[in-house]
């Protein structure tokens, strides 16, 4: 059995676990080790995971860096990874601990905290308590158990009540080190009522090794508060990653996720959203490029428990050479989520023959008065816009290009913050022409 090397590993280091964390992360290992115990890893048995063979990342020799040992790295020297035109706020998390040898100068507005998971537990004991492991539901997902058995330290943004954050945040997440590594990253956001933030996170491989990421994710969004997250995944070929985002929303409130996949090797990202306060709206998007062996899953699950909320789906794949993508898309409405708007939509291009895609949109519905509908395509390139364009003396690889950037445009549109928008137009252009295998803009990978 796979997981027996982990449950035998988590027995024979568990004080070694605690002693390098806090009390608040520790006390959520013994039910997350019970679970894991009795469920395992998903495997492609289970529906959800039938294109996705996760269990089989988990086969192989894997280091952990439990005694917190520093990664020899100075982030803020080796990457510049800036946006043009983009001021941020920006923090590293190192594999899977935060960085904290050297503070940002630029101070928050009060009240906000943005850094170590250990160090918010400790200054926001009451906090951390109410949110941590809250929502990131293990009871039937085994990654989410194995994160929460291992995790030690991890990412905070704390927002107060009426506080905005005009200029965004921004977390690299930097994967390093000498040997395979199973890396355990948490991310927590916390936005009270009427605050407002946007959290840009951009992932990224220096050493030419092999890592498996799980990462876990809550995003609790107070009445009239407005969060978004961005995702930018620039990862090299030996990166397995296992995302899973929480999402818990309250009246009147706003969440805009987009998750932009323009180099990878495994990628499965989870989505799970829970609409329970009247007139809130949550916005998902997706875009991965992917060619070779490269293979990208996304699975979203949208839960409309109250009346009048929307929710808005839109996930695009671009499938090259060998690659695979797979799509599952489930909207819920409950009995009492009357008056809901819910629309679901996935796109799929497939550049060359051999490429593959599996979707699956789903619609569950419970209550009678609803606006709820769900598309999906899967095609190559039309060649009327081809023969249309090389009318007018584009040639056809140009023309090729042409066709593939406008297709992820809506996807980028979703982004609200221009700057940002206009970079990503930038790499995606030059993803598709092959000039783009890692980020341009880090030291370390040029």
């Amino acid at each position: 059995m796979i997981e027996q090397q982990y449950i035998d590993l988590f027995t024979q280091f568990r004080e070694e676990l605690d002693a390098h964390s806090v009390k608040g992360m520790n006390r959520h290992r013994d039910a997350a080790f019970k679970t894991f115990q009795q469920i395992g890893f998903p495997t492609s048995k289970q529906e959800e995971y039938k294109h996705s063979n996760i269990v089989r990342t988990f086969d192989a020799d894997l280091g952990l860096n439990l005694r917190n040992i520093p990664i020899p790295v100075n982030p803020y020297d080796a990457f510049k990874c800036d946006v043009p035109n983009l001021s941020t706020h920006l923090y590293f998390l190192i594999n899977d601990r935060y960085y904290d040898r050297f503070q940002p100068t630029e101070k928050l507005p009060e009240g906000v905290f943005a850094g170590s998971l250990q160090r918010f537990s400790e200054l926001y004991p009451v906090q951390f308590a109410a949110h941590y492991a809250q929502i990131a539901d293990y009871s039937d997902n085994g990654v989410v158990a194995y994160n929460t058995m291992f995790a030690q330290d991890g990412f905070v943004v704390y927002v107060p009540k009426n506080v905005v954050l005009e200029k965004p945040l921004q977390l690299i997440n930097v994967l390093r080190g000498g040997v395979d590594l199973s890396v355990n990253r948490r991310i927590l956001i916390i936005a009270e009522e009427n605050a407002q933030v946007k959290l840009l996170i951009c992932d990224h491989t220096v050493d030419d090794i092999h890592f498996v990421v799980t990462q876990v994710t809550e995003v609790f969004t107070g009445a009239s508060a407005q969060v978004d997250i961005y995702e930018l995944e620039e990862n090299s070929e030996k990166v397995t990653r296992l995302n899973n985002l929480f999402s818990e929303q309250k009246e009147h409130s706003n969440v805009v996720t987009s998750s932009i996949t323009l180099h990878n090797g495994y990628t499965r990202n989870n989505y799970r959203f829970r609409l329970f306060g009247e007139h809130a709206e949550a916005h998902a998007g997706g875009l991965a490029i992917c060619d070779k062996e490269q293979h990208i899953d996304n699975f979203a699950f949208l839960d409309h428990a109250t009346p009048n909320c929307v929710s808005n789906e839109l996930f695009k794949t671009v499938l090259n050479d060998q690659a695979t993508g797979v799509f599952c898309g489930k909207i819920l409405v409950e009995k009492n989520a009357q008056k809901t708007m819910a629309y679901q939509n996935n796109r799929n291009l497939l550049a060359s023959d051999s490429a593959q895609m599996f979707s699956k949109p789903q619609l569950e519905i419970y209550a009678d008065d609803v606006k709820c509908s769900h598309g999906l395509t899967t095609g190559q390139l039309d060649e009327e816009a081809l023969f249309y364009m090389r009318a007018r003396g584009i040639d056809k690889e140009e023309a090729r290009l042409l066709l593939m950037v406008a297709f992820t445009r809506d996807v980028v549109d979703m982004i609200r913050i221009e700057s940002l928008q206009e970079r990503l137009t930038s790499l995606i252009n030059k993803r598709f022409r092959g000039e783009l295998m890692r980020c341009g803009n880090c030291n370390v990978c040029i």
